[in-house]
């Protein structure tokens, strides 16, 4: 299984350095990949919490550096790395403005991009961007929609309700074509994934972005019964389902003493934390993606990326 590496994004980060020093520092601990999330604003009252019922934003996720302009900085210094977004939400964007961004992004980097979507869920961010809750699935379709025509060959026409594009060229195009991976929530898809969503996965993505959301044989268990279900159903869709990936993210939250049974995958101390990471092997994850950004506690970039490295080393020796 490889691993990649969530860049620094979050308040306290100095943008002009510790972008490229975490990018470069990661390449060389040997992380495959590294990849970026999206927030657009904090609101002093949040219309939803961080995780349900009531937990509140973490303090450090006031800012969330701008996703493709941070891969945009990482590309620029890294050769072998691939570089995704994990996740951009579709109805915060124009999608032809997206599909020119994502190609431009991946001829800088030779080839390297990933482009990781969802539907989002935050209203305020969506609100912000001019957009609603009942907007989200339809403005991600029409996204996927637009990026397989403008990274088509030109001239491009296309038509939706947004989006008016009549025998033009759109340039630039990617290097090849881009993946496009969705995310979905959790893995259990009867109680946290809509059907359809599942079937958006199944017919349209390269691959999923799931969180893993319990630690253990059972966590490995539901997710990789999950992963299952969504090939056998890309399968079903005449797809080559052996060319799909699944990407877990793992939001780690460090805790000073071990954490308890009913603890949550990547909440816990180190040593819990690379169970966790076995347990997403285990799970049939062909990567995993390390978020250190909501840790409040570290002090630095340079603390961050130190854990960073000692955690790719214990997965290696597991």
């Amino acid at each position: 299984m490889r691993l990649g590496l969530r860049l620094p994004q979050r308040l306290g980060v100095d943008l002009q350095h510790d972008l490229v020093e975490a990018a470069r520092t990661a390449e060389a601990a040997g992380y495959d990949s590294l990849w970026t999330y999206e927030r657009l604003l904090f609101p002093e009252s949040p219309l939803e919490p961080y995780a349900p019922p009531d937990v509140p934003w973490p303090e450090s996720s006031r800012q969330v550096a701008d996703s493709l302009a941070v891969l945009t900085a990482a590309a620029v210094v890294t050769e072998r790395v691939r570089l995704g977004t994990a996740i951009l939400i579709a109805a915060q964007h124009t999608p032809v403005q997206l599909a020119k961004a994502f190609a431009t992004v991946d001829q800088i980097s030779g080839g390297r991009v990933i482009a990781g979507l969802g539907t989002g869920w935050s209203s305020d961010d969506l609100r912000a961007a001019g957009a609603t809750r009942a907007d989200r699935g339809r403005f991600l379709d029409e996204t996927l929609d637009v990026f397989d025509a403008v990274w088509g060959p030109d001239p491009v026409t296309f038509r939706s309700p947004r989006v008016v594009i009549d025998n033009a060229s759109v340039l630039p195009k990617p290097v090849a074509k881009i993946p496009v991976m969705l995310g979905g929530g959790g893995s259990n898809l009867g109680r946290s994934t809509s059907a359809k969503a599942v079937q958006r996965i199944a017919q349209r993505a390269d691959g999923w972005l799931p969180l893993l959301t319990a630690p253990g044989p059972a966590g490995a268990a539901e997710l990789r019964a999950s992963w299952n279900r969504i090939r056998e159903m890309a399968s079903e869709y005449g797809r080559d389902a052996s060319r799909m990936e699944m990407v877990v993210v793992g939001n780690v939250t460090f805790t000073e003493r071990p954490a308890g049974r009913d603890r949550s995958a990547f909440v816990g101390t180190l040593d819990q934390i690379l169970d966790d990471v076995h347990t997403a092997e285990q799970a049939g994850a062909d990567e995993l993606i390390v978020d250190l950004n909501l840790q409040d506690w570290f002090t630095s970039t340079a603390q961050m990326l130190e854990t960073a490295v000692e955690i790719r080393e214990g997965a290696l020796a597991v």
